[in-house]
Parts: C-alpha cells; structure tokens; sequence
C-alpha cells in the first residue's frame, strides 16, 4: 500500500513538472530564424575580408599631397561653417585625419523615441539576452550618441577617450564641448559584421522638449554624423508619426543626402492588413513636406527585432522587405572603397572650385584698388554683387567646372567677413620650385589619379604600396630646374 501511494506521488510529481514546463514554454517567445539575414550579410564566410591598405595608402597621399594644401592655404574649412548653403550634402572634416580617410562605413541610426533604433540593432548584430545589447524599452532609454564598433572584447570606451584618440575619426567631436562628450559612448563588439561597417544609435527625438534642454548642440551634432554617414536608416513606428519642430529641423539636415536616407516602418506585424494600409500613407503625408524632391527614399516596413511575427500578417512580404534591407546595407559595404575614393574626388573638386572663387576675388579687388581707393568700401561693393563683376561667371569658363558645383553666394558674405580678402594669396603665387603649384596637384589628383585609382578597384587589382611608384602618388618631388 505505501509503495503504491508513492507512485502516485511520483506520477502527480512528473505531471506537475511536465505542466510548469508546458507553461514556462508558451510564456517565452519564439525566436525568429536567422539563417537569412546571415547569409545575405555574409556573416557565414570564412573567407577573410578584402584588404585595401593598399589602395588607403594611396588615397592618403594624394589627400596630403594635392588636396590639404589648396584646402588649408583657402581655409576651405571656414567655408564648411556655412556648408547646409554653400555646399548641401556630404562633406569630408576640415583638415581630414587619417582617421577620417580610412574609417569603417558609417551606418546612422536616426528617427523619433522608443521606435525601435536599439532593438533593430541588437536584432541585426545578434546581441539580444548577451551581455553585449543595447539597453531597451517603451519609455526613452536612448540619451546618448552610442557608437558600435568592432573589437577584440566587450569594451566601453568614455566620449572624452575617443575624442582624445587621433586614431579614430571622432576626434572632431570635441568642438561640441564636454557636455556632448559625456552624452558620447562607445562599444567595442567582437562580431564579424563590425568589422566591415560601425553602427551608430542616437537619442530619439522627443518634440516637447527643448534642444536647449540637452545641454549641447543636438542638431550640430547630428550633422556631423550625417556628413559622414554612407546609409541613414530614419525609423517611424505607427504610433509615432506626427512631424514637429525637431524632427522638421532634421529633414533639413538631410537635404542633399536623399540617396543615403531609408526610410524604416518598424513594427508593422503589430498592425492588420487595412490599418497598416492607412499608416503608411500617413507616413508619406507626413513626410511629403520635408522630402522635397522626385523620387522618394525607399520604405522597407518590417518588424526588425528577434521575435517571431504576429500571427495572420503578412510574413513573407516583411521578410522580403529585410532581406531588401540587409542587401542594401551589404552593397554599402561592399562598395566602401569605391565610395570613399569618389567621395574624397568629390571633397577635392568642392576646394578646387572655392579656390578659383577666392582667387578671382582677389584678383578683382586688386584690379579696382587704386591709390585713393578704401579697400574696405571696394570689397563690400564686390562680396554684395559678385555678379556685377562676373565672379561666378569667369569661374564657369575654367575646365571641370560645372555650374551645379558652384557654392551659394551668401556663403561667400560670411566667410570674408571672418577671412579679410587680403589675407590670401592668388593661385599663381601658390607654387613652388620643389612642390610644383597647388592647382595643378589638385587638378591632376582629380583627373588623372583619383580615377586611376578607383578604375584599379573596379577591375579588382588591388593596389599594393609598390604601385605608388608607378602613379608618382609617394614620390619625391623632384626639381624640374635642375640640370641632369
């Protein structure tokens, strides 16, 4: 009898065991399958990734050697102050480090509080229930700038350390004072994705409070990580689509940037057929105002985070929407060099271009000075109409320059009212016996070697330093004077 009773207890037990389980099982969520997004990232290849030292060597000989010469004599970084009207879009940092030249590809992070920025990177990185992932949730939790990077070990590194560190490109950051300093992290992460691109995540836009408020310049920080962002993921949630000041000021950053931007509609398996309809042409209604231009940004909707998709949505189509997402994140990738040797083309024809501006004022204000003449009255009537004494117009008759490429007038007012017109020299007192002259280097580093350059990563030649030889790209100057 008492070996029967416990049996019974036995069985009760194991009944009650299995029932605990059954339910600690429904309660956790299913985990979705990430076979995709590994694959379509190439995180599976053992294949190392494809070495361009040398080819970053080059790049920053010609950057120090043709380019940084005209850009400081010209204080083309004075220019940059006044550059979402000078010059809206990318630009490279005044005096670019190396750091700058030969960094990562940047993916931003950007759009309103608690619309799921975090999670989607935790989501793409792999990071949730580690140590490593971004702390989450329904109320704003995000209050810094957080830089994901790539490193041997978890690794947190202080604002002011990365900004002391010349080696890394956010040493410019330290112009935004000590206040932003301490809103600025860092996250070193040993996964293979880092190592090809560096995330970063900023705090979500909150409409009723004031920049003021956050005790540094938001908006000017989040411009200088959009002048150096390769793809801007701008994420919206349904519930989260109403456009106020912050957010308008922001679209406003992203002028000229329009190919970079994407467009993400987080969280939409919350949401059935005919409402996720509706959202999305609220989101285009809201967003029409700000995105002036004719072919909209693309719209991935989608729910990027680890859990399974709700049930009766539509599965395969936010699927197909990821797997767009993560190629395109992967052709940014790919493309990096490619991009930054075309970027770096783009920085040189910008300063090419601001030189010949500031040489043919020069030139005017010295062709109307006369013995009696007030310098300072002669300029002001120049710098207020440049078109009446053909400024602009001389500069278009000069080879590779296109008038699309010319700068804002206005900018022009306010750099020399910082930078007196005499403190320049004209390009034709730019040379030198050993160096040559600065316009002719940065006109050859445009047309002959920034190109070679990036038609040998095109056709897959790798450039090794041994090429620079051959391109004259490290070369010694050599003395054109002096007799053999």
């Amino acid at each position: 009898m008492k070996g029967l009773n416990l049996l019974c207890c036995c069985v009760a037990s194991l009944l009650l065991l299995g029932t605990a389980e059954e339910v600690e099982d429904a309660s956790e969520p299913t985990k979705r399958d990430r076979s995709h997004l590994e694959s379509t990232l190439k995180l599976n290849e053992d294949k190392p990734a494809d070495d361009f030292s040398g080819a970053l060597q080059r790049l920053r000989k010609i950057y120090h050697s043709s380019i940084k010469p005209l850009e400081q004599s010209y204080r083309y970084n004075e220019l940059r102050q006044h550059e979402i009207t000078a010059y809206p879009g990318r630009t490279l940092g005044s005096s670019a480090t190396d750091g700058e030249i030969t960094s990562k590809p940047m993916v931003l992070f950007l759009g309103p509080w608690s619309v799921g920025k975090s999670s989607m990177i935790n989501y793409l990185l792999g990071l949730d229930d580690t140590p490593y992932q971004l702390y989450t949730g329904a109320e704003p939790t995000t209050s810094e700038f957080t830089v994901i990077m790539h490193g041997p070990k978890l690794k947190t590194i202080e604002g002011i350390v990365m900004a002391a560190d010349s080696a890394r490109s956010f040493s410019p950051l330290e112009k935004f004072g000590q206040n932003f300093l301490e809103k600025l992290i860092g996250i070193e992460v040993p996964h293979k994705l880092l190592e090809r691109v560096t995330f970063v995540d900023t705090p979500g836009i909150i409409e009723n409070r004031k920049q003021q408020e956050r005790g540094y310049p938001f908006n000017d920080v989040c411009q200088w990580f959009i002048d150096r962002a390769d793809l801007i993921f701008v994420v919206f949630d349904p519930t989260k689509l109403d456009v106020g000041l912050e957010l308008e000021m922001l679209f406003r950053q992203l002028k000229g940037r329009e190919s970079q931007i994407r467009i993400i509609l987080n969280k939409a398996d919350s949401l059935a057929t005919q409402e996720l309809m509706r959202v999305y042409g609220a989101l285009f209604w809201s967003l029409a105002p700000l995105i002036n231009v004719t072919e909209p940004p693309r719209v991935y909707v989608s729910s990027f985070w680890p859990q399974e998709y709700h049930p009766d949505t539509h599965k395969d189509l936010f699927l197909k929407e990821e797997i767009s997402l993560l190629e395109d994140l992967n052709q940014v990738i790919e493309n990096r060099m490619e991009n930054k040797i075309a970027f770096i083309r783009q920085h040189a024809i910008r300063v090419r271009i601001h030189a010949l501006l500031v040489d043919r004022y020069l030139q005017t204000y010295k062709d109307k000075m006369t013995f009696f003449s007030d310098g300072e009255l002669v300029f002001r009537d120049i710098v207020e109409d440049p078109d009446k004494f053909f400024i602009f117009k001389s500069i278009l008759a000069k080879t590779n320059v296109s008038k699309f490429d010319l700068p804002n007038r206005e900018a022009y007012k306010d750099f020399f009212g910082i930078n007196p017109i005499t403190s320049f020299k004209l390009l034709s007192q730019q040379c030198s016996y050993m160096g040559g002259c600065y316009l002719e280097k940065i006109e050859k580093a445009i047309t002959r070697e920034l190109p070679d350059l990036l038609g040998s990563i095109g056709l897959g030649k790798k450039p090794n330093v041994l090429s620079c030889d051959i391109t004259g790209c490290g070369e010694t100057p050599k003395n054109r004077y002096r007799k053999p």
